[in-house]
């Protein structure tokens, strides 16, 4: 689950992350009231920053600096209801419902903090780079040697010699390393403590009067750990994700959509991504991810069918079941009972397997659908992208 810059900021504060100060407004006149405090606190200027949850907003016009509360209600304004397309909201963009308005900075230094789970040491990295400001995936290609990492075993969580060390490589000034060491260690108490997939600051600034900042935060959790935490679960913001996505949620089913033209359903994420690769291989382009899971229902095969037919992209349907812990012959009346709501005029290709595969095929040939049974993956994928075209 993702969340907003200014909840992520909220967070981090707990942990005792310095964050600038800052007030979130999704009207005119809370954007005014927000500017005119900062100004009435002794900020020289405010920036006032679009909430979406993607990157990239300083291109796409979404971050603007402000000289006086005048300018910041006139930016913020034009920013609420604007719809902003970055490079990763991809051309459709993002529509702003909230600003958040912040005091400037007087910075000296861009850097780089991120942790995220390294699943080949199966343990937390803490990365850092001075190459702050830039995305770190465009640093770690040109230039790997810029990313600085420190390995932390989670029993002992981040340690302060670790902490030191990279505020040393990350060339910070020495009275600035006590500063740097809490900044550190508390954001990855946030991390551990909040089941994180990600935090990180995009710039981490060190201002001109010494102090260190989280300019930007990012954070992302771990969807299996949301029922740990009921407080974060009201963070989420589904404005913000793709409808068919938070349609597929409702029924615990796995759903992500993609690019292309074949819909597909499987049981078990790994036969998913195999299924995709096939889909591929064959030619083919797979417009969504949606694993059913090995123990959904007649109900829940239904619900998934019909989200797959709500992509409008979508011009052939692959079913590709491993009957296990999901039998064929429920998966069977799920996607019978599916067509005959929807009316489904689209090619469906099944491939079928495992427990009670006879009686689901049985199901299929006397539901008078015209339905093509393919034999094996292979097969099952050529006849899929012939079918959408």
């Amino acid at each position: 689950m993702k969340i907003h810059e200014y909840q992520a900021k909220a967070i981090l504060r707990n942990y005792g992350v310095a964050v600038p100060r800052g007030n979130i407004a999704s009207t005119r006149e809370e954007a005014e009231a927000a500017a005119r405090a900062l100004f009435d606190a002794g900020a020289s200027a405010v920036v006032v920053k679009a909430q979406i949850h993607a990157g990239g907003r300083g291109k796409g016009g979404g971050v603007k600096i402000a000289r006086s509360s005048e300018e910041a209600t006139e930016l913020a304004s034009r920013m609420l209801g604007m719809t902003l397309v970055t490079h990763q909201t991809g051309p459709g963009g993002k529509l702003v419902g909230r600003v958040l308005i912040e005091e400037t900075l007087p910075i000296d230094k861009e850097l780089y903090l991120g942790i995220v789970i390294d699943r080949n040491e199966a343990r937390p990295v803490f990365m850092a780079s001075a190459s702050g400001g830039m995305e770190i995936e465009q640093v770690a290609a040109e230039n790997p040697a810029a990313i600085l990492r420190e390995y932390v075993t989670p029993e002992m969580g981040l340690a302060a010699f670790q902490a030191r060390k990279l505020a040393f490589q990350l060339g910070l000034k020495p009275q600035q390393v006590g500063q740097a060491v809490l900044f550190m260690t508390g954001l990855y108490k946030a991390f551990e403590e909040t089941d994180s997939s990600l935090v990180e600051i995009n710039p981490f600034v060190s201002c001109t009067d010494g102090r260190l900042m989280a300019l930007d935060a990012k954070m992302n959790f771990d969807d299996n750990a949301l029922f740990r935490h009921g407080e974060l679960k009201q963070l989420r913001d589904i404005s913000e994700e793709d409808p068919l996505e938070v349609e597929a949620s409702k029924y615990n089913l796995n759903y992500i959509k993609l690019e292309g033209n074949v819909g597909c359903m499987v049981n078990g994420a790994g036969l998913a991504m195999a299924t995709m690769d096939i889909i591929k291989y064959a030619g083919g382009m797979p417009a969504n991810f949606l694993d059913v899971g090995g123990g959904a229902n007649a109900e829940q095969v239904t619900h998934a069918f019909e989200i797959l037919l709500s992509d409008k992209n979508v011009k052939a349907v692959l079913i590709n079941i491993f009957g296990g812990i999901l039998r064929v012959d429920t998966l069977a009346r799920g996607v019978v009972e599916a067509a005959g709501k929807t009316g489904i005029k689209l090619p469906v290709v099944l491939r079928l397997e495992g427990t009670n595969v006879e009686q689901g095929r049985e199901i299929l040939r006397q539901s008078g659908l015209n339905f093509i049974v393919a034999d094996t993956m292979k097969d099952a994928a050529e006849k899929v992208v012939r079918a959408a075209g």
